[in-house]
């Protein structure tokens, strides 16, 4: 048996995920419902923000949202939150998941409706990390 660490998903590893998770929920009578997804904001052709993640079983879990350092606090971060919980609603999803550093954005977060569901602390303040939930 080798194990070893591969930079990039290749094909025949991407088959291999895809069909062990779908089987094992289908096993345990779970649909998988997995989608993911990349909404970016773009101006004049320039890409100034991404929001990145997926959706599976009933929840959707955010996994990055970065925006260009010249277009924060512009609104560039609150409409692809939002472009998010838009495309997901009412699609068989109950939840947005996510996480964040105390450094990153847990106060812009709580402003669009998150809510803290556990905080894991660290010495550190700023990598205390925030796991948050917004009901659909």
């Amino acid at each position: 048996m080798d194990f070893r660490r591969i930079d990039e998903v290749d094909e025949s590893t991407g088959e291999f995920i895809n069909r062990e998770f779908s089987e094992y929920g289908i096993k345990n009578g779970i649909d998988l419902n997995y989608d993911e997804f990349c909404f970016v904001a773009e101006d004049a052709g320039k890409i100034i923000g991404v929001i990145t993640g997926r959706a599976y079983y009933n929840e959707v879990h955010i996994g990055d949202l970065i925006v260009s350092g010249t277009c924060r606090r512009s609104g560039v971060g609150t409409e692809l939150v939002r472009a998010v919980e838009e495309a997901y609603k009412d699609k068989g999803y109950d939840r947005i998941t996510l996480t964040t550093f105390g450094f990153q954005a847990p106060e812009f977060y709580k402003k669009l409706g998150y809510e803290t569901e556990f905080i894991r602390e660290d010495k550190d303040p700023k990598l205390r990390k925030f796991f948050l939930i917004k009901e659909l």
